[in-house]
């Protein structure tokens, strides 16, 4: 039997997140009326998450749906719900949810100037478009901007997929996902990077090696903040900095974005530090010095070139 209060939900967009969405939702006992699925990933995507939800075109499900979930990119967003005004899609009193990270409700004003109800729900979470998608959504928190009137509405989609709802202001909307952005995939950067590093070097398995000690770093740093912090720049080794940047330019010809990450976050560790009391002024220029060696390095060897070749 249904639970009283289900809506007919129709998802736009078959990608990673609305597929996994609009199945939580489904498992919550909700009907879905309709996917939009264009390409031939997201048909099969749709197929093995809403086994027998029909693949509609787009205006179809927005007039069907009393719950339209918007997954589609960032960019596409705002011309897609311009689009559907124009041709007199939405419809009073319908819910409109996006998942967009870096969008509030704004985006969404010609569902308003309809009578529809705007709604930003965001999973802060990364998505493999896979059943196993649905156990990530337990605890997962979800950035939620709505009316104060209409904010319930939300968090209640959210805690019935799981989730847990934190309230974002609409103009913290890019900060918030500015956060999550730098957090997430940049730590799939510098793992890369220092995968890669091990592997030039011969480390067969750099997966092994960096697994346990990204995890219990990652751990420390969630529980303790930057107290969890150790390191060569958290203890003033500038010359243990130093040998690394000389390292790492060696890798210049085909790697010059590992040296650049490394100064990079080597130097906002050392500000970071200081102002936090772990490294003195002294020590932080020290640190800045290292950095900029094997720069000053390559500065001095093409000088020295350029005045060879005018000889």
């Amino acid at each position: 039997m249904q639970r009283p209060g289900r809506l007919g939900i129709g998802i736009i967009g078959a990608g990673k997140v609305g597929a996994v969405l609009g199945a939580a939702l489904r498992a919550a006992q909700h009907a879905v009326v309709g996917v939009s699925a264009v390409s031939e990933a997201s048909r099969e995507r749709a197929e093995l998450l809403l086994p027998g939800v029909p693949i509609l075109e787009i205006q179809d499900i927005v007039e069907r749906a009393e719950l339209v979930l918007l997954a589609v990119p960032d960019d596409a967003l705002g011309p897609l719900v311009v689009g559907l005004a124009k041709l007199g899609a939405w419809q009073p009193g319908q819910l409109v949810a996006h998942t967009s990270g870096r969008h509030g409700v704004g985006i969404l004003a010609p569902v308003r100037a309809a009578g529809a109800i705007p709604l930003a729900i965001h999973p802060a979470m990364t998505f493999t478009g896979m059943s196993l998608d649905l156990a990530r959504l337990t605890d997962c928190c979800f950035g939620v901007t709505a009316d104060p009137a209409m904010l319930p509405i939300a968090q209640a989609l959210v805690v019935e997929m799981g989730g847990e709802p934190v309230v974002i202001a609409e103009g913290d909307r890019a900060a918030y996902h500015a956060a999550l952005a730098h957090g997430s995939n940049h730590l799939v950067t510098i793992t890369s990077q220092a995968a890669e590093i091990l592997g030039r070097i011969g480390v067969a398995d750099p997966a092994a090696v960096l697994g346990p000690l990204l995890r219990a770093s990652l751990d420390n740093a969630l529980a303790a903040g930057e107290t969890a912090l150790t390191g060569p720049v958290a203890r003033g080794d500038a010359g243990t900095v130093a040998a690394h940047v000389s390292a790492l330019a060696e890798f210049a010809d085909d790697g010059a974005d590992i040296l650049d990450a490394y100064r990079a976050m080597a130097h906002a560790t050392a500000v970071r530090a200081e102002r936090r009391g772990r490294l003195s002024a002294k020590a932080r220029a020290e640190i800045e010095r290292a950095l900029e060696g094997a720069r000053e390095s390559d500065e001095d060897r093409t000088s020295d070139k350029d005045t060879e070749e005018d000889e």
